[in-house]
C-alpha cells in the first residue's frame, strides 16, 4: 500500500514536471521574441548588457538553488549526528557546512549584483519600450525565475520520493 502511494505521488510529480517543462519552453519562446525586439531597438552595447543579464539570471538563480539544496542536505545529516557518529564524519560534515555556507553567501552577493544589473537593464529598456512591452519584459524575468525555482523543487521532490521508494522496496523481503 505504501509503495503504491509513493508510486502514485511520484507519477503526479513527474506529470507536474512535464507541465513546468512545457511552461519553460513557452517562456523560452517569449524570451526569444523579447530578445529579437531588444536587438532591434537598442544599441549593440545595450543589447549586450541585456543578453549578459538574461544569461546570468539563470546561472545565478540555479547556483543559489543548488547551494541551498546541498546545504539543507548537510544540515539534515548534521541533525542525525549522535554519540555513535565517528569524529571524522562529524568533522567532514562541519567542514562541508562551513564551505557551503560561505559559497551560498557569495552566491547571495552575486544575486544582489544581478539585481542591480537588472535595474540598469530595466532603465535602458524603459527608454525604448512601451509600458506594455516593459511589463512583458518584467513578467518574463519573474516567470523565468519562478520556473527555475519550481523545476528545482520538483526535481528535489522526485529524487526524494525515488529514494524513499527504492529504500522501501529494498526493505521488503
Amino acid at each position: 500500500e505504501l509503495i503504491s502511494s509513493l508510486q502514485s505521488k511520484l507519477q503526479t510529480l513527474c506529470e507536474e514536471r512535464e507541465l513546468i517543462l512545457s511552461e519553460a519552453r513557452e517562456c523560452a519562446k517569449r524570451g526569444e521574441e523579447l530578445e529579437a525586439m531588444v536587438r532591434d531597438v537598442c544599441k549593440p552595447n545595450e543589447f549586450e548588457r541585456y543578453m549578459m543579464f538574461i544569461g546570468d539570471l539563470e546561472k545565478v538563480v540555479s547556483l543559489l538553488l543548488c547551494l541551498s539544496s546541498r546545504l539543507a542536505r548537510v544540515q539534515n545529516a548534521m541533525r542525525k549526528i549522535d554519540d555513535n557518529t565517528d569524529a571524522e564524519e562529524k568533522q567532514s560534515l562541519n567542514e562541508r557546512h562551513k564551505l557551503l555556507s560561505r559559497q551560498r553567501e557569495d552566491a547571495k552577493d552575486l544575486k544582489e549584483n544581478l539585481d542591480r544589473r537588472e535595474r540598469v537593464v530595466s532603465g535602458i529598456l524603459a527608454k525604448y519600450l512601451t509600458d506594455q512591452q516593459l511589463q512583458d519584459y518584467q513578467r518574463f524575468v519573474q516567470v523565468k525565475t519562478s520556473l527555475l525555482i519550481e523545476q528545482k523543487d520538483l526535481e528535489e521532490q522526485i529524487k526524494y520520493f525515488k529514494e524513499q521508494l527504492e529504500n522501501l522496496e529494498k526493505s521488503i523481503p
